[in-house]
């Protein structure tokens, strides 16, 4: 099964980097949000990146053009009627992501593949909610994007060996190493990481260090590219606390429980770099 025609839902941070690698890997993408405004906002956001890559000297103009002209914002999920697959990359929401799911479901032709970006929630759990569970899979890039090289796969229980095929055969072809993961909360990265960012908070909650002095001390006593805090901002606040409460909730133990300083951040919307205020403000 070859996927030439990519659909993105949910233009934002994620969305806009998988449609980003998408494109540059020569497949046509539409981007649908919300309305047509927001999608188009996402591309222009994908052109700012593209401009600063030509001025640094990394790829030409021409090549910036023709990645920009496989990306077509689109009104709504209606326009993924010639999509060989659909790739969710909203907020980590359960209702929101099976009301999504519902709409690519009825919007997509037959043959083509339902994918989640989810970084936590159950693939089996939104494959139910489909006419075709046996083509529908977790597809669960990191942050940033167009940076990351790892691609998780998760396969639902419903999964089928052809879809699971194409899905890694598509994320070798964005230049991605796939790493397969069971369908459980967190999947594998996530089960690990997030109860890091976590304690994170738990310790500058306490007291124990700064923001500098604990993201400095894991950058440097742990050889990290980036402190846990920093990288919580960046991936965003309330991501890190909806993957908490999914893992909180389904697994049912303590070390889960999301920290009460995280919530409050969030409470506050200091979210990270995406609303110029998490831990550290951005300018």
């Amino acid at each position: 099964m070859e996927l030439r025609t990519v659909g993105v839902l949910g233009t934002g941070q994620m969305g806009a980097g998988i449609a980003q690698v998408a494109a540059e890997a020569g497949l046509s993408v539409l981007m649908a949000d919300i309305n047509i405004e927001i999608a188009e906002k996402g591309k222009a956001g994908i052109a700012g990146r593209l401009a600063k890559a030509v001025e640094k000297g990394k790829i030409d103009a021409a090549r910036r053009e023709q990645v920009l002209a496989l990306l077509r914002p689109v009104a709504s999920v209606a326009a993924f009627e010639d999509a060989d697959i659909a790739i969710e990359a909203a907020t980590e929401n359960i209702d929101l992501k099976l009301r999504l799911f519902k709409g690519m479901d009825d919007a997509c032709p037959d043959r083509a593949i339902l994918a989640s970006n989810t970084s936590s929630i159950s693939i089996t759990l939104m494959a139910a909610a489909t006419k075709r569970p046996h083509r529908t899979i977790g597809m669960h890039f990191m942050n940033p994007v167009p940076v990351m090289k790892l691609v998780e796969i998760i396969r639902g229980l419903q999964t089928d060996d052809e879809t699971c095929a194409a899905v890694k055969a598509l994320a070798e072809r964005l230049g991605k190493t796939w790493v397969s993961a069971k369908d459980a909360p967190g999947f594998v990265v996530n089960r690990i990481l997030t109860p890091m960012l976590n304690e994170a908070f738990y310790v500058l909650m306490e007291g124990l260090g700064t923001p500098e002095d604990i993201d400095n001390g894991v950058r440097l006593g742990l050889n990290h590219p980036m402190g846990p805090l920093a990288l919580a901002d960046l991936i965003g606040l309330d991501t890190i606390l909806a993957i908490c409460e999914v893992l909180h909730e389904q697994l049912g133990e303590d070390k889960y429980r999301p920290c009460p300083l995280l919530r409050k951040y969030v409470e506050a919307g200091w979210l990270g770099r995406k609303t110029g205020r998490g831990v550290y403000k951005y300018s």
